[in-house]
């Protein structure tokens, strides 16, 4: 174990942060297991190293109900993601892993689309609250890949990408999907929608329609995202648009 308040421990760490920095090109940190050392120590890090960009990883368990699935209101799981940022500086660099919407978004694509609108109609995760400061995924080494800790979907994951890489916060892509899953091109073309039409962290999200069968979604009046089976919904799309990708029960226009 490595004592974090131990100060010759900060300072030789620091020190390396920044040989890497200067030396070796880093420019942004992944602070794994951030739940493991509180904030205050995660914060002497970046002020003293001063990187561009900085993601924690703090996996914590959702709230769930007797069925098993969870529950619509995960204000205090994506609190505690805020209140780590808050801690370390929220006028700084750093962010944290959006785990809330990674977990909610796991059953939404299981014909329970309705729960990616909460209760105050914005996104449920942390995008909802707090987007400059959320990295969203779909899968990361430890939930999919060899560990399969808490998989996504697999048949559902290009879903996921549609949503992701179309909404507000920063998405992250995962290694395996883009090189070894053949879904490199399909999730090329959503990079290049959002590169094309500027969305980005703090995009504006407008949720138009959020059924067990159906989410539709408008960000920046630019983009216009659908997941689910339903096939019809001409009738929701404005005059103007046009498909830009679609897949298995997804579209973007």
């Amino acid at each position: 174990d490595i004592d974090h308040l131990n100060l010759r421990v900060q300072k030789e760490l620091v020190g390396w942060l920044n040989w890497l920095k200067a030396d070796i090109g880093f420019d942004g940190w992944r602070f794994d297991f951030a739940k493991g050392y509180s904030a205050d120590v995660a914060k002497i890090y970046i002020d003293r190293s001063e990187p561009s960009f900085a993601v924690a990883e703090i996996w914590t368990s959702l709230a769930y109900g007797g069925d098993g699935k969870p529950n619509l209101n995960q204000d205090q799981h994506r609190q505690e993601l805020v209140n780590w940022v808050d801690k370390v500086g929220g006028k700084g660099p750093a962010t944290t892993f959006d785990f809330t919407t990674k977990g909610i978004l796991n059953v939404a694509v299981e014909g329970e689309l309705w729960r990616l609108r909460g209760t105050d109609g914005k996104a449920p995760g942390m995008i909802g609250w707090w987007p400059a400061k959320a990295v969203t995924f779909v899968d990361n080494h430890d939930t999919g890949s060899t560990q399969h800790m808490w998989p996504f979907p697999p048949d559902r994951v290009m879903q996921g990408y549609a949503y992701i890489l179309t909404h507000p916060g920063t998405p992250c892509i995962f290694y395996d999907h883009f090189f070894d899953w053949g879904l490199k091109e399909e999730i090329d073309r959503l990079v290049s929608v959002r590169t094309r039409h500027g969305i980005h962290s703090e995009s504006k999200l407008q949720i138009i329609e959020a059924d067990a069968d159906l989410y539709l979604a408008e960000i920046d009046g630019k983009v216009i995202v659908k997941l689910g089976p339903r096939y019809d919904v001409r009738n929701l799309i404005p005059g103007g648009f046009k498909v830009a990708a679609h897949g298995n029960d997804y579209a973007v226009w």
